[in-house]
């Protein structure tokens, strides 16, 4: 180990937050020759590039829910030991990837340490809590942002940002061979299909599935031969194949990346709850309806805090409808069935959600670097080890 390379002290959360910090990792070894080191906590994908984890980083998932009530004690004093160790150690930066309840309280501790404190997947004050950005403006140094339009609300309370883009770009959605995934399951070239997409967790599932099944149901009879592709998460296959068997029409559940996105190759158009699939669904330039449903009393809350017109991610970036939403009360039957009808079988709305998808896929960086070549980039660059090669805000 040359224990003159700079050390990177890095902290992920999550299983996303692991897989963006391996990425990192690779990239920051690849434009150093591997002359950089690694501390901090992170996961199984950055114990492959070389971290030791301080602590099982699945301690960290914990923040920001109810559940961390009763292991309050334990999680600040993780806090407080992670801040040791980075001061004990010194790195050439501090990066933190997403886990904002844990890593911005470490940061904060961290403040006039003498070494950049960079967070990466900015918080989203323009969701909601426009305030934030002053306030992680008072102690980190720079933000790396995922979405194009985040810097200027860090950048107008004087904290550095940079746009490097998001990370769905550096997965393989988009290249599956549809027709070799319909052929498989037996669905003939022009028979009709659609991806059904009710959310992850158990919640979203309860809430979402007798709409879905209704929805479905009476889509059914009205389309001859329609197909119905469901992907899901290992751990909810058998709750969803269960959800699904009353659904009127052939389902088939599938599971894991790469039968997720051969599935969205195969189909004409999705129904999907609102959250991270309508980003992926755009990316495969995939037409689709956007609906959700929360209890009324959150519903009421989120009304009064959100400071966006649209729910789906693929709309906030468009700046426009790009794709139909329903909310609450319009998340129904009697107004999604028209709705995936006309999307089926209407080319002009289908070429035009298609259309707003390549602009929405051009605007998260897809043609140009990696995300993780970007942040690379940003991180050495702050440090003073590397020149930009790009304009990353």
């Amino acid at each position: 180990m040359d224990r003159d390379a700079p050390l990177i002290f890095l902290i992920a959360g999550e299983p996303s937050g692991d897989l963006i910090a391996s990425r990192l990792m690779v990239a920051l070894k690849r434009r150093t020759d591997n002359r950089v080191r690694f501390a901090g906590i992170g996961g199984p994908l950055m114990a492959e590039q070389g971290l030791e984890s301080l602590f099982p980083y699945s301690e960290l998932s914990l923040m920001g829910f109810l559940e961390v009530v009763p292991h309050i004690g334990r999680l600040l004093g993780r806090i407080r030991a992670t801040a040791r160790t980075a001061r004990r150690l010194r790195p050439a930066a501090f990066v933190s990837v997403d886990v904002p309840g844990f890593a911005l309280r470490v940061a904060r501790r961290l403040k006039g340490a003498g070494f950049p404190l960079i967070h990466y997947v900015a918080p989203t004050v323009w969701a909601y809590r426009a305030g934030r950005a002053a306030e992680i403006a008072r102690y980190l140094d720079h933000v790396l942002c995922l979405f194009p339009f985040e810097p200027p609300y860090f950048e107008a309370e004087g904290l550095d940002a940079s746009f490097v883009g998001h990370p769905l770009i550096e997965e393989p959605i988009g290249e599956a061979d549809g027709p070799g995934f319909r052929q498989s399951l037996g669905i003939a070239p022009a028979q009709p299909v659609i991806a059904a997409l009710p959310g992850s967790r158990a919640s979203e599932l309860r809430r979402h599935e007798p709409v879905f099944a209704e929805t479905v149901r009476t889509l059914a009879r009205r389309i001859d031969g329609l197909r119905v592709l469901v992907p899901t998460l290992p751990q909810n296959r058998a709750a969803v194949a269960d959800m699904t068997a009353s659904w009127g029409a052939p389902v088939t559940v599938v599971e894991g990346k790469a039968e997720k996105y051969a599935a969205f190759a195969a189909s004409d158009a999705a129904l999907t709850a609102s959250g991270m699939a309508t980003l992926e669904l755009a990316l495969a330039a995939l037409p689709m309806i956007v609906c959700y449903r929360v209890n009324p009393l959150t519903a009421a809350i989120a009304r009064r805090i959100l400071i966006v017109p649209h729910i789906a991610m693929p709309n906030i970036i468009a700046e426009r409808r790009a794709a139909p939403e329903f909310v609450q009360h319009e998340c129904s039957p009697e107004r999604l069935v028209p709705a995936l009808e006309q999307l089926l079988q209407d080319p002009g709305q289908r070429h035009d959600q298609i259309e707003s998808f390549r602009e929405i896929a051009a605007r998260l960086g897809r043609g140009g670097p990696p995300p993780s070549e970007r942040a690379a980039e940003v991180i050495l660059d702050v440090i003073g080890t590397g020149a930009p090669r790009f304009n990353g805000r």
